[in-house]
């Protein structure tokens, strides 16, 4: 599980602060990792509306960029659904 954590904060970082802010994913750096770390998840939004939507509903302080502890709600969510857990 650590290997796991550090595979999670290491793409975090990778895709965050191109944009801006290096602690943080914008929409452009959001959509960029969904679709290259999560392709299969990303393949259940057909449009980059869908998309900012999903950010929209992670981005719990409105501040259009999601933090790693916003952005660790959509990995529990996957994880969730992937082990079978109810929510």
């Amino acid at each position: 599980m650590e290997a796991a954590i550090c595979t999670l904060v290491s793409q975090f970082k990778t895709y965050a602060g191109k944009d801006g802010s290096a602690s943080t994913l914008s929409k452009d750096e959001f959509h960029k990792l969904l679709t290259s770390q999560l392709p299969n998840y990303a393949k259940n939004f057909s449009s980059t509306g869908a998309i900012d939507a999903l950010m929209g509903s992670l981005d719990e302080n409105n501040d259009g960029e999601l933090t790693f502890s916003e952005f660790w709600q959509l990995i529990g969510k996957l994880a969730s659904q992937q082990g079978g857990f109810s929510q």
